[in-house]
C-alpha cells in the first residue's frame, strides 16, 4: 500500500490520467475535481489523500462513509429516533461518530486553521521543481478562494483572524505559483489588500524568509539566522537546545538555508511577482531598509531593542567582518548534522508542517534534487495534505489520531457505554491502536540532537513522528488503563510498556511542580527577548500549562490505584507538586489561562478535573468554588457558554456572538467535575447541547476550537462528537437519565 501512495502522488511516476482532473457538473471556471474520486488512505496511522483517475480503480476502491463525510458528501447514514435523554443524545453521536473510525482504529480529521502553512510547501514544491499534479493544485486554489476574507480580499494568521501581510502575501503567491491569473478579479482584490496593508515589505520574519528563497525578495530584508548559534557550549544561556521544540526545529534549517543564502533562478512568473508584491517598482526598493518593517496587523510581538540591537551587530560587524569562512562552514556542517538526526528520527515525517518543508529544502541544497533524503521528503510531504469540500489545506501536524482516539475512548467510559456489547469492536480496535502507537525505544543518539526520553511515550499523532508529549502521553496512558481494567477486554499493553510510559513521565516536571508540553522547561524566560518570529507569543521556551500538568496528574492518580507498589512515594511526590502548581495558576477571579484550547473555558475544564484527581471539590475548596462562580456568571442565555478566540490573544475573557457546543461541554464536565451542587445551570446546558445536534447524531461544525502560542488558531472538530458524549453521560451518571422537555 505504501507503494500505491506513491503511484498517485510523486509527479515523474503519475499516469497521466490521474493527473488529470475530473470536473463535475456546473464547475466555475476555477475548476474542481469529482470529490467522489477522492480516497483517505490510513496506514497504521499515516493518512494520505488520493485521487483516482481512471474508473476501474473507482469501483475498487469504494468511498468509505469517512470519506464521505471528510468531503461535504451525503454520509447515507440514517435519521436516528430524536433524543429525549442525554444517554440516548450521546447514543446517537456515538453511532454517528463510529462509522467514522478508519481500519487502523483511530479517528481522522482536518486540522487546519494556519493560513501560513500551505505557502512554505508550495515554494519549496517551486525551488525543488517537484511536480505538482493538476488535482492538487485545483483544489489548493479552490480552499485559498474559498478562505478569501469576502470583504477586502486578504487572508489572516488563520481561517478567523483578520487579513494580514503574511496570510496575504503567502497565500497570493500559493495562488499565482499554482497557475491563478494576475486578471482573476480575485487575485486583483487580494492585491489591493496586499498593497493597502503597505506590500510585503512589511510582512514578518517568515514570510520574508520564504519570499527570497523563492527570489521575490532579496535576502538584505531578512534578519539574520546565524547557524553559529548551533556551536555554543551546552552551558550558554540562549543555547538553540534550551528552545522550545517548534522553534529549534524551525531555526535549524532555516539558519543552514539562510548561510547558504538560496534563492532559485529567476523565471518569468517570478519577475511578474516581484512587480505584484510591492508598492513600488521591485528595482527601487531598498531592500534592507525593511529589515524591520512589519505591518502593525502582523507585528502581535514586537521585537525587542535587544534584538534589534543584535541583529545590527550582525549585519553590521559580524557577517561582513568577524565571520570566517571557517566559522561558516563549521555552523553550517553542524546544523546540517542535525538536520539528517531530525531526519532520521522521524523517517523524514518530521516534526511538523513548517520544519518539513524546510529540511526538504535543506536536503535539496546538499544532497541533491536526485537524493534519496529529496524523495523521501517529496513523499512525506503528502501527509501534511487534508482534503474537504472547501478544497486542499495543509494541516497543522500530520494528524491528530493519538490525541482524538485517546479522548474518545475516554469519553466513552466516562458515559458509561463502554460496557454496552455494541461498542466493544470498535473499543479494541481503539485499544490495539493506541497499542501500535506506543513508541518502543530512545532516539539514537538522543542526547546530541538535544531528544528528550520517549521509550514508553505516544506523540500527539503517530508512533513514526515520533516526539513525546506529556499530555498525549498521559492520555493514552489513561485510556489503556482504562479499558485493560474493564472485564473482557484484551490487554494488549504489558505492565511493562505501562510503567515506560510513566518511567517518562516523571522525567518531565519542572521545578515549579508544573508540566509542559515536549520537555521540561530549559531555558528562561527573558528569551522572549529574543522572540524574532513576531506574529506568535510564549514561543522561545517550554511553559507550564494547566491542561498538560493536568493530564499528567489525573494519568498518575489513576496508574497509582492500579500499580499501587511502583514508585508510590516519588509518583505522590509529583503529583501534590503538580497539584500545587494548578492552585498557584489560578487567576484571581478562578480561570485558568488555556494554551491549547479556547481559552478560560478549556484549561478550567482541565485544572477542575486534576483537581477533582486528588478529592478537591465544591463542597471542601475554596477554589474550586471560586472558579465555578466563574463560569456560571459567564453562562449565557440559551444555557450554554461561547468564548472567543480573541481571549486567547487578549489574556482577558471574550464572550462570543453565539453559544458553543464544545465549550458548553467544556463547561458542563467541569462543573461535574467539580461536583457542583446546583443540577439547573448544568442542565440548561445540557439542554442546549441536545437542541443543536441534528438527526443523524452529529452536530455542525462551530467556531474553531484550538490555538497555540496565543495567536494562532487550529481546528479540532472531532471535539464536537468527543466532548458531548462524555458531557451528557456524565450528566446521566450524575442526576439520571431524565427525559428532557
Amino acid at each position: 500500500m505504501v507503494g500505491l501512495c506513491e503511484k498517485h502522488w510523486n509527479g515523474d511516476q503519475l499516469n497521466q490520467s490521474h493527473s488529470t482532473p475530473h470536473k463535475a457538473q456546473g464547475d466555475q471556471d476555477e475548476g474542481r475535481t469529482d470529490l467522489r474520486r477522492w480516497r483517505l488512505l490510513d496506514e497504521r496511522g499515516r493518512q494520505t489523500w488520493h485521487y483516482l483517475g481512471a474508473d476501474a480503480e473507482v469501483g475498487s476502491w469504494p468511498q468509505s462513509t469517512a470519506d464521505k463525510y471528510f468531503l461535504g458528501l451525503p454520509t447515507e447514514l440514517p435519521r436516528l429516533p430524536k433524543a429525549e435523554t442525554p444517554l440516548a443524545s450521546a447514543q446517537n453521536a456515538l453511532s454517528y461518530f463510529s462509522q467514522l473510525q478508519l481500519p487502523p482504529g483511530n479517528w481522522a480529521c482536518e486540522y487546519g486553521g494556519p493560513m501560513f502553512l500551505l505557502p512554505g510547501l508550495v515554494i519549496t514544491w517551486y525551488v525543488t521543481e517537484t511536480p505538482v499534479p493538476e488535482h492538487i493544485s485545483i483544489e489548493i486554489r479552490r480552499y485559498l478562494f474559498a478562505r478569501q476574507n469576502p470583504v477586502d480580499g486578504g487572508w489572516g494568521l488563520h481561517i478567523e483572524g483578520e487579513s494580514s501581510v503574511f496570510g496575504t502575501a503567502m497565500n497570493y503567491v500559493v495562488l499565482r505559483l499554482l497557475g491563478a491569473r494576475e486578471e482573476d478579479k480575485r487575485v486583483i482584490k487580494a492585491r489591493g489588500m496586499l498593497h493597502k496593508l503597505g506590500g510585503a515589505v512589511t510582512g514578518p520574519h517568515w514570510a520574508k524568509f520564504w519570499l527570497s528563497i523563492l527570489g521575490c525578495m532579496e535576502w538584505d530584508a531578512v534578519n539574520p539566522v546565524p547557524p553559529e548559534l548551533w556551536l555554543l557550549p551546552d552551558w550558554v544561556p540562549i543555547a538553540p537546545w534550551r528552545w522550545w521544540i517548534h522553534m529549534r526545529q524551525v531555526f535549524l534549517p532555516m539558519s543552514y538555508i539562510g548561510s547558504k543564502g538560496f534563492r532559485y533562478p529567476l523565471t518569468p512568473l517570478i519577475r511578474q511577482l516581484r512587480e505584484e508584491l510591492y508598492t513600488q517598482p521591485y528595482s527601487t526598493i531598498n531592500f534592507a531598509s525593511h529589515r524591520n518593517s512589519i505591518s502593525p496587523t502582523d507585528n502581535y510581538h514586537p521585537k525587542t531593542t535587544l534584538l534589534n540591537a543584535i541583529n545590527y551587530f550582525l549585519v553590521m560587524a559580524w557577517n561582513p567582518y568577524i565571520r570566517t569562512d571557517f566559522i561558516r562552514r563549521k555552523a553550517e556542517e553542524w546544523a546540517w548534522e542535525l538536520i539528517k538526526r531530525e531526519d532520521d528520527n522521524t523517517d523524514f515525517a518530521n516534526l511538523g508542517p513548517v520544519n518539513g518543508p524546510m529540511n526538504f529544502l535543506a536536503c535539496y541544497i546538499h544532497d541533491g534534487p536526485d537524493s534519496y533524503s529529496v524523495e523521501r521528503h517529496r513523499q512525506r510531504m503528502h501527509d501534511f495534505l487534508w482534503m474537504k469540500n472547501e478544497g486542499m489545506l495543509m494541516n497543522g501536524t500530520n494528524g491528530v489520531q493519538t490525541w482524538d482516539t485517546s479522548f474518545l475512548i475516554q469519553a466513552v467510559v466516562e458515559a458509561g457505554l463502554a460496557k454496552d456489547p455494541k461498542w466493544k469492536p470498535m473499543l479494541v480496535k481503539a485499544l490495539d491502536f493506541l497499542d501500535d502507537q506506543q513508541i518502543r525505544e530512545d532516539c539514537r543518539e538522543q542526547d546530541l540532537c538535544y531528544r528528550q526520553r520517549r521509550k514508553g511515550a505516544w506523540a500527539f499523532s503517530t508512533r513514526e513522528q515520533g516526539y513525546t508529549v506529556s499530555d498525549c502521553t498521559s492520555e493514552a496512558l489513561k485510556s489503556i488503563i482504562l479499558l485493560q481494567q474493564m472485564p473482557g477486554f484484551p490487554k494488549p499493553v504489558s505492565d511493562g510498556r505501562i510503567k515506560d510510559a510513566v518511567d517518562t513521565l516523571l522525567t518531565m516536571q519542572n521545578r515549579s511542580g508544573g508540566f509542559a508540553s515536549y520537555e521540561p522547561i530549559r531555558g528562561s524566560e527573558y528569551m522572549e527577548y529574543l522572540n524574532a518570529a513576531e506574529v506568535f507569543g510564549r514561543i522561545m521556551i517550554e511553559y507550564d500549562y494547566p491542561e498538560c500538568t493536568t493530564a499528567v496528574v489525573t494519568a498518575l492518580s489513576l496508574f497509582t490505584r492500579v500499580y499501587d507498589s511502583y514508585r508510590k512515594d516519588e509518583i505522590q511526590d509529583v503529583i501534590s507538586r503538580a497539584v500545587q502548581w494548578i492552585i498557584k495558576d489560578q487567576r484571581a477571579d478562578g480561570s485558568w489561562y488555556g494554551s491549547w484550547g479556547i481559552c478560560f473555558t478549556y484549561a478550567g475544564m482541565f485544572a477542575l478535573e486534576s483537581l477533582a484527581s486528588v478529592g478537591r471539590n465544591y463542597s471542601n475548596d475554596e477554589r474550586v468554588v471560586l472558579a465555578c462562580s466563574f463560569f456560571l456568571n459567564r453562562q449565557m442565555a440559551d444555557g450554554g457558554w461561547g468564548e472567543s478566540y480573541k481571549s486567547c490573544s487578549t489574556g482577558v475573557y471574550t464572550q462570543h456572538e453565539k453559544s458553543q457546543v464544545v465549550q458548553t461541554c467544556w463547561v458542563i464536565i467541569a462543573l461535574l467535575e467539580a461536583q457542583y451542587p446546583e443540577r439547573e445551570p448544568i442542565e440548561r446546558a445540557m439542554k442546549m447541547v441536545m437542541s443543536r445536534q441534528m438527526a443523524d447524531g452529529s452536530w455542525a461544525q462551530e467556531a474553531i476550537e484550538g490555538v497555540f502560542n496565543k495567536s494562532c488558531m487550529i481546528s479540532y472538530p472531532n471535539y464536537k462528537f468527543i466532548f458531548p458524549i462524555k458531557a451528557l453521560g456524565m450528566f446521566a451518571k450524575r442526576f439520571g437519565d431524565i427525559k428532557v422537555q
